[in-house]
């Protein structure tokens, strides 16, 4: 396994990994179903389709007639409602705070719109920590579509032996091995910690959540962190 020592460059995923946005994505595919006259999918069935960006989800969902005219009305109804029902996972934004203290080179990296991502990542208070964000529709591809993650490798200067991926899915792990980027994974998003651990190819690590992840591989007691950042405002 990579050691943190030897790591450089960090990029991020972005839903399910350092923000829970679900119920709002999943209220935009359902308003694009019923202004289509479609029926509505379930929540459980949006969580276990969800991947490869809205356009790939929503063909999946509606099939290829409806899904470019759905994809729009998801993006339209995004854009009234992105601020409901987002929440930041807990302990990301001190991770990514702490990791930028450290001397770490951060950027996101993730298959949500690009304007939306850096909307999100600015009102949370992420961006100051990341060097650049990168997602659908910044360039013409998609996780795991490896000229992505040649893309953000390349644009970041990064140099692959020194680079790690975090993420939540199987296409983050892919998108990584496209590089030959050791990958992380968290069960925090659409998938188990048991259905992380059955991935093939296999991540570096997989982890309960961020805190977990953040003492084990970095060596960052988020929870002592906290308690010692109370103790100096005191």
């Amino acid at each position: 396994m990579s050691s943190a020592r030897s790591i450089k460059t960090v990029l991020f995923d972005l839903d399910g990994t350092l923000i829970d946005h679900f119920t709002t994505i999943y209220r935009c595919y359902c308003y694009a179903q019923e202004k289509l006259g479609l029926e509505l999918s379930s929540y459980e069935k949006v969580r276990a389709t969800v991947g490869g960006s809205v356009n790939i989800t929503m063909e999946r969902l509606v099939g290829k007639e409806h899904a470019p005219k759905a994809v729009e009305l998801f993006r339209y109804h995004f854009k009234d409602i992105w601020q409901e029902d987002l929440h930041e996972l807990p302990g990301a934004g001190r991770l990514l705070q702490c990791l930028h203290a450290e001397g770490y080179e951060l950027a996101l990296f993730t298959n949500k719109h690009g304007e939306a991502a850096r909307d999100i990542c600015q009102h949370l208070g992420f961006t100051p920590y990341l060097k650049r964000v990168f997602g659908t529709g910044d360039t013409p591809w998609r996780k795991p579509e490896p000229e992505f993650t040649h893309h953000v490798v390349t644009e970041m200067d990064a140099d692959t032996k020194t680079t790690l991926m975090v993420g939540d899915s199987p296409w983050d792990i892919a998108a990584a091995r496209n590089e030959h980027l050791p990958c992380l994974v968290l069960a925090t998003g659409s998938h188990s910690l048991e259905e992380l651990e059955k991935c093939d190819p296999a991540p570096e690590g997989v982890y309960v959540n961020i805190f977990d992840m953040a003492k084990s591989y970095f060596g960052i007691d988020l929870n002592r962190d906290a308690e010692d950042a109370l103790a100096t405002a005191d």
